[in-house]
């Protein structure tokens, strides 16, 4: 516990809590929601393309998507430590903190491996897409509605919001 009561007194920590104008964290929350919207915006419209939704949209130009959805990763990810540091406790102490991070780390995977075997062989015509493809698509929509519902239901089932809280209760 001595590192999230650390961890919790840096001046970022601090800062992002308790800044003047109240407006560090809110901005760094929306920043993480616009950051997942794109992320898994563009994520969830690929897997629907590659499950036959819009089947007239040519599927090919659609992996450019890929440039929005590491970039958006990359924001939420910085986004996401940033709003960690903030309330450390809250997170650390939270076992649904941890199958979040595993539900994004399992759809990132499943967003390299659509990339792998849908979109590399692919032709302009947008070729059938194989049986395997269609079901890392359902997948990745799956595990991303899961960890965003996992994100979401982390304001309301922490034990601990702040670091002393943690200590007093141990």
């Amino acid at each position: 516990m001595e590192y999230l009561v650390w961890l919790e007194a840096t001046a970022l920590s601090t800062w992002l809590r308790e800044s003047l104008s109240l407006l560090a964290f809110p901005f760094v929350l929306v920043l993480h929601t616009v950051g997942m919207g794109f992320l898994v915006g563009a994520s969830a419209a690929i897997d629907l393309r590659v499950l036959g939704v819009a089947s007239g949209v040519p599927l090919k130009p659609m992996e450019r998507f890929y440039t929005v959805i590491w970039a958006a990763f990359v924001v939420n990810a910085v986004s996401g430590v940033l709003l960690l540091i903030a309330y450390p406790a809250k997170a650390l102490t939270n076992p649904l903190f941890y199958f979040k991070l595993l539900l994004i780390g399992m759809a990132v995977a499943t967003a390299l491996l659509i990339r792998r075997h849908v979109f590399h062989g692919l032709g302009p015509d947008s070729n059938p897409v194989s049986k395997r493809g269609r079901v890392l698509a359902g997948i990745s929509l799956v595990l991303w509605a899961a960890a965003i519902t996992a994100g979401r239901f982390l304001a309301y089932t922490y034990t601990y919001l702040t670091a002393a809280e943690a200590v007093a209760g141990s």
